[in-house]
């Protein structure tokens, strides 16, 4: 029983909530996304580890590789039930058995807009052709789930017409969709509650009004017990409801279990790197600012009280806090930044520090750790010789495999080394790493743009956090060219990481 609010809403009838993800299928028509069947198995895998209950791993329909996709998805032995869109005709069931799957999610026409102009046909065929199809894909062991596309727009009446004879042909459930994210969650309440008292329910909503999750409560408050979702919210248009922010909302404000919560940012970063579509920062649950704060008075808040000024840990999904240092950063921030990086500081100097934090951040710049550790080094008069340097680098991606060579300076000695990816900023970085050697393995957490001014001599400013043991570093550096900035923000954090009575880095042998 949840008491966070005096009483449990009577959400739906049942203690749990199954979710069907469709990132592998419905994400992926998001326009300039394209997986790879590598891709598409490991975000499958990342699917199951969360518990995801069905994964629909792309339409059979589409052509002999997507196909090939499906049979790889179902060749996993995965626990989640594995399925392939199909539109209301034979062969697409057919094409689907083909790939093994343990079932279809069958899509058929549900507004007259579909029915009359898109697909020229009736209410009495789609019904007819409904009842054959999923008696067709029962007898052959499939799970069905029917959808009636555009279902937001249909005529109520009819929408139950269709959902009774899925479930009497023997159907698992019926799907309200919100094709076009057209609909109200009033509307959505009424429609799906006739639809709940025939069977089993399933909704699925697009973000177009900015109402895909309320639409997804008012379903379930209506008797709906099954949300198609996405990871991150990917998807047409604007997108579908996200998966992450589904399953945090259940869990918190209803003590609903849907899936496994700490493999959330997990999955989320897996499929923004697959996709290229980058986390929003301000974006709910897996957005880089989700459990990050800057504000004096919420910094001294939260180390005052983990929960003041957070609804849930950040353990709960997979994450963790961070505290950042800008123009409203107060004592309280700044000095628990200094204690995380070992460096003891007075009053006084914690105070100077501030002050430089804040005529940073005035400027309107991001205070990074490296900043930080410079403005305690010279309010402290301490002199820090750098461990690693950048003197030369040499990137070239035209014609060919990319290439880059890199000369440090590392601890007064100059080392040379190249290297070759998949891009120019990769293999300058696999240089960087050969350079220094195997005991200088530090991990790159994370890596984006931050900036690019306009114009033809636009500057990229790159930030990267990177980690080495217990330790981790945020730095930032800006060129015209984003290989060099890259390189450089990445040299200057393994620069602080390897700081003295930290190991050294060594050249690699001949044999490395």
């Amino acid at each position: 029983m949840n008491e966070r609010f005096g009483k449990t809403p009577e959400l739906r009838t049942s203690d749990s909530v199954q979710l069907l993800d469709t990132t592998l299928r419905d994400g992926e028509q998001a326009p300039g996304v394209s997986l790879t069947p590598a891709e598409k198995a490991d975000i499958a895998r990342a699917l199951d580890r969360a518990e995801v209950d069905y994964i629909e791993a792309g339409s059979a329909c589409t052509g002999p590789g997507e196909r090939e996709t499906i049979k790889r998805v179902t060749s996993l032995g995965l626990d989640a039930t594995v399925t392939s869109f199909a539109r209301g005709v034979q062969n697409d069931v057919d094409l689907a058995l083909d790939c093994d799957v343990d079932g279809v999610t069958l899509v058929v026409p549900a507004s007259d807009r579909h029915v009359e102009s898109k697909v020229g046909t009736t209410r009495e065929d789609v019904v007819e052709t409904t009842d054959e199809l999923v008696a067709y894909a029962k007898d052959h062991g499939l799970w069905v789930e029917v959808i009636g596309e555009d279902g937001s727009r249909a005529a109520p009446e009819f929408l139950e017409s269709l959902a009774r004879a899925s479930h009497d042909a023997g159907a698992d459930r019926f799907c309200f969709a919100d094709t076009v994210g057209h609909t109200s969650p009033e509307h959505t309440y009424e429609v799906v509650s006739r639809l709940a008292e025939l069977g089993p329910t399933s909704t699925h909503t697009h973000d177009d009004l900015g109402l895909a999750m309320a639409n997804v409560h008012a379903s379930l408050a209506a008797g709906a017990d099954l949300v198609h979702t996405t990871v991150n919210g990917i998807g047409e248009r604007a997108g579908n409801v996200a998966l992450e922010e589904v399953a945090i909302a259940l869990d918190h404000c209803y003590d609903v279990e849907s899936v496994k919560l700490d493999e959330l940012y997990a999955l989320a970063q897996k499929v923004a790197q697959a996709t290229g579509v980058a986390l929003p920062p301000n974006k709910a649950v897996v957005g880089q600012n989700a459990f990050t704060h800057e504000s004096g008075i919420h910094t001294d808040g939260t180390l005052k009280d983990d929960a003041m000024y957070e609804p849930y840990p950040p353990e709960t999904v997979g994450r963790e806090r961070r505290l950042v240092l800008g123009k409203h950063a107060g004592r309280a921030g700044v000095k628990a930044a200094l204690d995380e990086h070992g460096v003891d500081a007075t009053d006084e100097e914690v105070a100077a520090v501030v002050e430089r934090v804040k005529e940073l951040g005035d400027r309107g710049k991001r205070v990074t750790d490296a900043d930080l550790l410079a403005f305690a080094e010279d309010v402290q008069g301490r002199e820090r010789a750098r461990q690693v340097e950048l003197l030369d680098l040499t990137a070239a991606s035209g014609g060919g495999t990319p290439t880059a060579s890199v000369r440090l300076r590392v601890e007064g000695e100059e080392r040379v080394a190249s290297g070759t990816g998949s891009g120019p900023v990769d293999a300058a970085v696999k240089a960087v790493r050969e350079a220094l050697g195997p005991n200088a393995d530090a991990q790159l957490d994370e890596y984006h743009v931050d900036a690019i001014t306009g114009g033809t001599d636009a500057v990229v400013t790159v930030e990267v956090t990177m980690s080495l043991g217990d330790r981790s570093v945020t730095v930032a550096a800006s060129h015209a060219d984003i290989t060099r900035a890259s390189v450089q923000a990445m040299v200057n954090a393994l620069d602080r990481l390897l700081a003295p009575n930290h190991t050294s880095p060594t050249p690699a042998s001949a044999d490395d």
